[in-house]
């Protein structure tokens, strides 16, 4: 059994415990615009679970509600099974939940120490002017990227000079650093090779087997989400427009659900 067979496995097993997180009916006005009209999400520990959907069609205004970015104009979200209330990216972090977004939020003079702890910096006593502890965010920083089995990865290069896909590792370990238990990437693997695409999805996998609900936006259908994830939720006009269990599904059938169209007409071209 390959070790996404067996992730997959664990996901199917855990589904008879209560989510992480349970979304249901969300709703999201701004003004006139209508963005989620009723949708509904779940996040399980153990399993990677892709958003995805045309442009506009709600996906990202979710993941903003999930994270704290946004306040539902109404609906329900639970956490651990109970009900929660959710008013800036503050009370998601308190609750555990940490969020990669698409452009990172690197400082790219900086290096991989640097980056990990931005803007909350180990330090000392202000009787010596709380200077930062580097040594124990070394210290810190080895622990969380060999947990992710990035020990390689250079702790003093700027990350300016890395690649797209060991900065996408960085800002993934920035977050696995303060111990969340749901992590939402948006579009991870967004202008990064196949290769390193594809070391991202390995990456991912690796939390989900530690315990992590994951939620991963994003367009790369046929070769990242029908490969690196357990479970497809389709958005269509800001509601949810289909389901599936990764394995059984193409990522043809998934594009089709996505567009709303005729399959046999969508397979034709």
């Amino acid at each position: 059994m390959t070790d996404m067979s067996v992730g997959r496995e664990r996901h199917v097993q855990a589904q008879g415990a209560a989510p992480l997180i349970s979304m249901r009916n969300i709703h999201k006005k701004f003004g006139s615009l209508h963005a989620l009209r009723g949708a509904s999400l779940d996040v399980h520990a153990g399993e990677v679970v892709a958003l995805v959907g045309d442009n506009g069609a709600g996906k990202s205004t979710m993941v903003k509600v999930m994270a704290g970015a946004h306040m539902a104009t109404s609906g329900e979200y639970d956490f651990e099974g109970k009900p929660v209330k959710i008013n800036s990216p503050t009370d998601a972090n308190a609750l555990g939940i940490q969020t990669v977004y698409q452009d990172l939020a690197l400082c790219s003079n900086l290096d991989a120490v640097q980056n990990l702890f931005l803007g909350r910096e180990l330090t000392g006593s202000g009787l010596f002017g709380r200077r930062i502890k580097r040594a124990e965010c070394e210290v810190k920083a080895r622990e969380v990227l060999s947990r992710m089995r990035l020990g390689n990865l250079s702790l003093t290069r700027p990350v300016g000079a890395m690649s797209g896909g060991q900065r996408q590792n960085i800002a993934i370990a920035r977050s696995i650093l303060w111990t969340p238990k749901v992590v939402i990437l948006d579009e991870p693997t967004a202008a990064l090779s196949h290769s390193a695409a594809e070391q991202v999805g390995d990456l991912i996998r690796r939390l989900a087997d530690q315990g992590l609900g994951i939620v991963v936006v994003s367009h790369d259908i046929h070769n990242f989400v029908v490969n690196a994830t357990d479970r497809i939720e389709v958005m269509r006009l800001g509601a949810n427009a289909a389901s599936f269990r990764t394995g059984d599904v193409t990522g043809e059938q998934v594009v089709n659900a996505m567009v709303g169209g005729n399959e046999g007409v969508n397979l034709a071209g």
